[in-house]
């Protein structure tokens, strides 16, 4: 068995350009398909996380790295005896939400960047974002810190719409305060 961690030195020992145009093409694929298939859930996401961006950031944070750490303790138990039954089913989980989180906020990222020109609009988003996380990539350290940025947009974005069907829909509804209802 490789050392683990081989898979991010090979991927580090990549050319910059190379490595800057598989993020992009990887990012809008991934991209097309969580928002393709994911349709409402993911402009919804992409919509609450442009509203508040560091809501969604503070709880994407915790979020992410819960995520990340039970998808790291599944690959390392994999090769266990109990690992075939606890560590796949946590792997399959990191590697479903982590980049269906990852896309959704570098779509937000593009999005926003993408408004600032007039351009407002999922597509460009996805293209911007896309081009984002390839320019991060001629610096593989700028990878890291972007991609863990938009991880955690997109991880909060996504738990903010989960829970946001709890609860009252319109202000009109809550009943804190009372003053309200005079």
């Amino acid at each position: 068995m490789p050392a683990v961690g081989g898979e991010l030195e090979a991927y580090r020992s990549l050319d910059p350009l190379l490595r800057a145009g598989i993020q992009f093409v990887g990012t809008v694929l991934v991209a097309m398909v969580v928002l393709g298939l994911l349709q409402n859930f993911g402009t919804q996401a992409v919509a609450k996380a442009r509203r508040s961006p560091v809501i969604s950031i503070c709880l994407g944070l915790p979020s992410l790295l819960v995520v990340a750490g039970l998808a790291g303790t599944g690959y390392l138990i994999v090769d266990t005896s109990v690992g075939t039954f606890f560590g796949i089913p946590l792997v399959i989980l990191g590697v479903t939400v982590l980049p269906a989180a990852i896309a959704i906020g570098f779509t937000t990222l593009g999005r926003n960047a993408a408004a600032m020109v007039g351009r407002d609009r999922l597509w460009t988003g996805i293209l911007v974002g896309g081009l984002v996380h390839g320019i991060a990539g001629l610096v593989f350290p700028a990878t890291v810190t972007v991609a863990a940025l938009a991880g955690a947009l997109g991880m909060g974005a996504s738990v903010r719409v989960l829970v946001g069907g709890v609860g009252a829909a319109r202000p009109d509804d809550r009943t804190v305060p009372p003053a309200n209802k005079i």
